[in-house]
C-alpha cells in the first residue's frame, strides 16, 4: 500500500531531475570586432606668438594657441558571445514527432546521397540527422535562431599601433589680459584665436602709456590649469609718439576749424600712423557729407598742404 502511494510521488521526482538536468542546446559563437583608441594627455599649455619683443607701433596681432600632446594607443578589440536555445520542455510536444521525421528524412537522404555520388548538401544528409537526434532527445530543444540568447563570454583586446600626436587649437574667442602699468585690459580672441593690440584704440585710448615700458600679455583657461605670459616692450620713440597722437586723434572735431583738421591728419602721417590719419580724414569726410561747400574747401586745403 505504502508503494503505491509512494509510486505518483517518484514518478514527480522522476520527472523534476529530468527538467532539472535539461540544457540548452549550444549554437555557434558570435564574435564583434571593432576599433578601440585609447588617449592620454601628456602635455597641455598655452602658447602666445606675439612676434617681435619690441614695439614700434601700436597696432600688434597677437595669437594665442592651446597645444596638447596626446599618447594614443590603438586597439583591436573582439567580444565573443556564447549562443544558446534555451530549454523549454512544452516544445518537446511537437519537436519529438518531427524529430522522428528529420531522422528517418536524414538516413533516406545518406543512401541517396551514396548514388548521388556525394552530391547533397551537408545541411540534408547531416543536419536532418543532427536536428532530429535534437528533436527525439526530451531534454533539449533543437536550434532556433529565432530564439537564441547569448552571454558575453570574453573580451580580446589586441594592441595594434601606438604613437605621439600634437594638436595646435586657436584659443577663439577667449579673453587675454594685459596689463600696462597698473591697469589691466582685456582683449578678445576671434574664432582663429587673433587678438588685434592698437593702442590708439579703445581700450587703450583713454590710457597714458608715457611711463609704460613693458606690456605683460596674459592666457590663462578658467580653471586655471593652464597658462602662458608674453612681453612687449614699448619703445620711448613709441611713447613719445602715442602722447602726441592721442589730442590729434580723440580731440573734439567740431570745435575746430579745417586748417586743424588738416594739421591733425599731416601730423599722424609724419608720426608714421598712417593708418591712423586715413582713419581720421575718412571721419572728416562723413562728418562734411551735409555741407558739400565746407567738404570741398576742407577737400582743398588738404591737397594743397597734405605732403601724403
Amino acid at each position: 500500500m505504502r508503494s503505491t502511494v509512494n509510486q505518483p510521488k517518484l514518478i514527480s521526482l522522476l520527472c523534476l531531475s529530468i527538467l532539472l538536468a535539461s540544457c540548452a542546446n549550444h549554437l555557434p559563437p558570435r564574435n564583434e570586432h571593432e576599433d578601440r583608441i585609447e588617449r592620454v594627455l601628456l602635455s597641455h599649455s598655452l602658447h602666445i606668438d606675439t612676434g617681435t619683443a619690441a614695439l614700434e607701433l601700436p597696432r600688434r596681432r597677437i595669437r594665442v594657441v592651446e597645444q596638447q600632446t596626446f599618447e594614443e594607443t590603438q586597439f583591436a578589440v573582439t567580444r565573443t558571445y556564447e549562443r544558446y536555445t534555451p530549454y523549454q520542455a512544452w516544445r518537446e510536444i511537437y519537436e519529438i514527432p518531427l524529430g522522428a521525421v528529420a531522422v528517418v528524412a536524414g538516413i533516406s537522404a545518406n543512401i541517396v546521397n551514396i548514388a548521388a555520388l556525394g552530391r547533397l548538401p551537408e545541411r540534408v544528409t547531416h543536419g536532418w540527422i543532427n536536428y532530429g537526434i535534437d528533436g527525439l532527445n526530451p531534454a533539449m530543444n533543437v536550434e532556433s535562431n529565432g530564439r537564441a540568447q547569448q552571454n558575453l563570454a570574453r573580451v580580446t583586446d589586441v594592441q595594434t599601433d601606438k604613437r605621439i600626436e600634437s594638436n595646435n587649437l586657436p584659443w577663439a574667442e577667449r579673453s587675454i589680459a594685459v596689463v600696462a602699468g597698473e591697469q589691466e585690459y582685456a582683449l578678445l580672441t576671434n574664432r582663429l584665436g587673433y587678438a588685434d593690440l592698437n593702442l590708439l584704440d579703445e581700450p587703450f585710448s583713454d590710457a597714458d602709456l608715457s611711463q609704460v615700458q613693458q606690456l605683460l600679455i596674459t592666457a590663462e583657461d578658467e580653471n586655471h590649469t593652464i597658462k602662458d605670459q608674453a612681453e612687449l616692450t614699448l619703445s620711448r620713440t613709441l611713447r613719445q609718439k602715442l602722447a602726441a597722437a592721442q589730442p590729434l586723434i580723440f580731440a573734439e572735431l567740431e570745435d575746430s576749424d579745417i586748417s586743424d583738421w588738416v594739421f591733425r591728419i599731416n601730423k599722424l602721417s609724419a608720426l608714421g600712423f598712417e593708418e591712423e590719419a586715413n582713419n581720421l580724414e575718412q571721419s572728416l569726410l562723413f562728418l562734411t557729407r551735409n555741407d558739400p561747400d565746407l567738404q570741398k574747401e576742407f577737400i582743398a586745403l588738404l591737397l594743397k598742404r597734405s605732403p601724403r
